[in-house]
């Protein structure tokens, strides 16, 4: 039987041991990383100071008082930039201020189904 191979030394191998194409290989591989990792970096620092702004959505302003003309049942109710529009159960969408005052009354004009 023949005699096993010395082990080899690693310890002294060094990057003059690559060939010049494995060198720069390396270096980009390195760089890539340091890109990356200041790409997650970034991510996550505008996610962390960008999303509490995305969930501080302000609620409505509501009137303090809306009075509905007589016999009027509400539906419906949705809000608008300065206005309150409430859909009754008669087919009326009545339109009010940001004060709670009548604007406007509009009749639902239905079509007769199948």
């Amino acid at each position: 039987m023949s005699d096993p191979a010395p082990p080899v030394d690693m310890s002294d191998a060094s990057d003059a041991a690559l060939p010049p194409s494995l060198r720069l290989l390396k270096w980009l591989v390195i760089l890539l990383t340091l890109t990356m990792i200041g790409g997650v970096i970034t991510v996550v620092a505008l996610i962390v100071t960008r999303m509490p702004q995305a969930f501080t959505v302000s609620a409505p302003r509501l009137p303090d008082e809306v009075r509905l003309p007589d016999g009027a049942k509400p539906a419906a109710v949705t809000f608008g930039t300065g206005w309150t529009a409430v859909v009754t159960t008669d087919d009326t969408i009545l339109i009010f201020d940001s004060n709670g005052l009548l604007l406007q009354e509009v009749p639902i004009q239905t079509t007769p189904g199948p």
